[in-house]
């Protein structure tokens, strides 16, 4: 599905990752390890295409697609969940949902109306916030709204980045919650963490040390 050959990437002359190589298969959930600093989200920000300047090979469905835009990624089949979240904070939450939706239906998806019913099913926790500006949702809350956000594209990936960092316990069962039955009905996920959250369900392991893939468990 997604295959990554010996990929590095620069801030400037400052370089961030060295060689990384790795794959994403049908259904998969792999789990990128490594503190703060390792270089998990300059990794999944390259692979969507909107992080530093990289070089590698970057293979999905067997097609290169390293010099394709974000969107073009997005529309691929790629969606990434950033660790900031990037919502419209000034909109509203349903106002979020289907700014996302539009432009993002492909042959033979579920149509954006039954994509915001599976999200509304999949977090009924938004269900009373529809009409709630983004701005005065708590952190856990925003970080459900931009994980549903991205499922609105109908992704095929979901590149994740600390998805249940910083947010209430409750919040965090209910995201891992989440992101199990996806993983159930067979979205693959590329998932940066370092608290564990999510590995322990992981098919692999990966271990990012100072921008170098260091070990797979």
């Amino acid at each position: 599905m997604l295959k990554v050959e010996r990929l590095n990437a620069w801030y400037g002359q400052a370089q961030a990752l060295f060689d990384v190589s790795l794959s994403v298969g049908e259904g998969e959930l792999v789990v990128i390890q490594g503190l703060n600093g390792a270089g998990k989200s300059t990794l999944l920000q390259s692979l969507i295409g909107i992080g530093p300047r990289a070089q590698g090979q970057i293979l999905w469905q067997g097609e290169p697609l390293h010099t394709w835009p974000a969107h073009r990624r997005a529309q691929a089949g790629l969606g990434f969940v950033a660790e900031d979240r990037r919502l419209f904070t000034a909109l509203s939450v349903q106002e979020n949902l289907w700014i996302a939706a539009s432009g993002a239906a492909r042959r033979g998806q579920a149509t954006p109306a039954q994509r915001f019913d599976q999200v509304m099913a999949l977090f009924p926790q938004l269900q009373t916030m529809l009409n709630r500006p983004a701005s005065q949702m708590s952190g856990g809350e925003q970080q459900m709204l931009a994980l549903a956000r991205t499922l609105m594209t109908g992704p095929r990936l979901l590149l994740l980045d600390e998805p249940c960092e910083g947010i209430a316990p409750l919040l965090v069962a209910a995201m891992r919650d989440a992101l199990l039955q996806l993983a159930r009905e067979g979205v693959a996920m590329l998932v940066a963490e370092q608290n564990n959250i999510l590995s322990r369900h992981a098919q692999r392991v990966l271990v990012l040390t100072s921008g170098r893939l260091e070990s797979t468990a």
